[in-house]
């Protein structure tokens, strides 16, 4: 070891060089030693400024773990909060009085109503479309539930993306194969027959049993099916459809409220050769039950000239692609039996009888023309036809409706429709629907 101040030898070398701790030990012993005096004098005031240095670091320490103490009690504060609200049991673990969470599915609206979709799994893509406008443009106000209906269960996929995209709760119900299906009393080889001559026409769907199905099965059965069963309401809304305007009112209530049974947004003709013969076999139940008829009926829409009964179907009917309607209605005595008739004669399959006609004739036989409404405020389009309310210039300036429809294109004012002969028969301006002015 070289001694600090030159090259001479420590006299204490060989007491304490081997042990460390003893130099210290002499060095506080030996006062008047070799160190002398100054040096335990200034052993003490390091000895003294080293307490202070503790002091100072020590009250930094507390310092700075004061801090970190308050941020962690803050930050638990805000994680205690939030677990509270988002308990999964709805409750605060520290306060009884905080209000459950609500259900974010739970209905708003105040009608027992559904909405109803016939739909197949491939129709995923359109299924999925319509509900996005009529949820962004109506339902996510009211959360009504959906009602998806299908003759074959419905695949995963399927369930998940609906409900994903539905404010409301959702529902899946499989078509019984006995309503979707040829009846047992239906002669087949008169049935193929009859598709073979129509496809021969080149008739719409003329060749196409499952679409026979579908007309009987929206003719007949979907109000019985068992998830329908606790509902007044329904609306009818179909794969691919377009919906252009918000709808700032519940439609069910109105109806409610107003009286109504049935209401649609486009009327037109069907097609003559899919309904030679359902006219006549209406005129032959109506002959066996006339009391079904309603005083105040709708007749004048479907038979022209004021004939009633005694004229001819004009074929004109209610599109029944858009429904908002009563269930109680299709469940009443008189169209049970009506269907049933029907049923029996064998022209859902022997032609082609759609469910838009047999509704719309039972609709303006058994309802006063009064039950009728016409949306005239709602934009809709249904391949190939669509309509705006382009009589009501504020729906469409303001916004509520943004139409694709070109005004000239919009289908009230089409040759095709039948809508002004409602307008007419319920005493509306037959240019535009509108109330006529006093």
């Amino acid at each position: 070891m070289v001694y600090p101040l030159g090259g001479a030898v420590s006299p204490l070398r060989g007491r304490f060089d081997d042990n460390p701790f003893e130099k210290f030990r002499i060095q506080r012993s030996d006062r008047g030693g070799i160190l002398g005096s100054n040096t335990a004098t200034g052993y003490r005031s390091r000895k003294r400024h080293s307490r202070i240095r503790f002091l100072r670091y020590a009250l930094l320490l507390i310092a700075v773990l004061g801090l970190l103490y308050y941020l962690w009690s803050r930050q638990g504060s805000v994680s205690q909060q939030s677990g509270e609200q988002q308990n999964s049991d709805g409750f605060s673990d520290t306060d009884t009085n905080v209000e459950p969470v609500k259900d974010s599915r739970a209905q708003i609206g105040k009608e027992k109503a559904t909405l109803v979709m016939l739909v197949r799994n491939r129709e995923l893509k359109d299924a999925i479309a319509s509900i996005k406008q009529v949820e962004d443009r109506f339902n996510r106000h009211y959360h009504y539930p959906w009602t998806f209906l299908n003759d074959e269960p419905f695949t995963d996929e399927f369930k998940e993306s609906t409900t994903k995209r539905a404010s409301g709760k959702t529902q899946y119900g499989i078509i019984p194969s006995s309503q979707w299906s040829v009846p047992d009393h239906i002669d087949k080889s008169k049935m193929e027959k009859a598709i073979d001559a129509m496809s021969a026409k080149n008739i719409i769907y003329g060749d196409s049993v499952p679409y026979r199905h579908m007309c009987r099965y929206n003719s007949g059965f979907f109000w019985r099916h068992e998830l329908l069963d606790k509902y007044d309401w329904y609306w009818r809304v179909e794969p691919g459809i377009g919906f252009f305007c918000d709808q700032e009112y519940d439609p069910f209530t109105f109806m409610r409220e107003n009286g109504k049974k049935y209401g649609f947004v486009i009327s037109l003709p069907e097609y003559r050769e899919t309904i030679e013969t359902l006219w006549s076999s209406t005129k032959e139940f109506m002959k066996a039950n006339p009391q079904y008829l309603a005083p105040k009926n709708s007749l004048g829409f479907i038979v022209d000239n004021d004939k009633g009964l005694d004229g001819d179907y004009n074929n004109c009917h209610f599109w029944s692609n858009f429904e908002i309607g009563s269930l109680n209605f299709w469940r009443s005595e008189a169209y049970i039996k009506y269907f049933e008739f029907l049923d029996r004669k064998g022209g859902f399959y022997y032609e082609r009888w759609g469910d838009a006609p047999v509704h719309s004739i039972a609709v303006a036989l058994f309802l006063n023309s009064d039950e009728v409404h016409w949306f005239n405020d709602i934009g809709y389009y249904h391949q190939p036809f669509g309509r705006c309310p382009y009589a009501d210039e504020d729906s469409i300036n303001s916004g509520r409706c943004i139409c694709p429809i070109k005004k000239k294109d919009n289908f009230d004012a089409d040759g095709y429709s039948c809508t002004p002969k409602w307008w007419r028969l319920r005493g509306l301006d037959p240019k535009t629907g509108d109330k006529k002015k006093e």
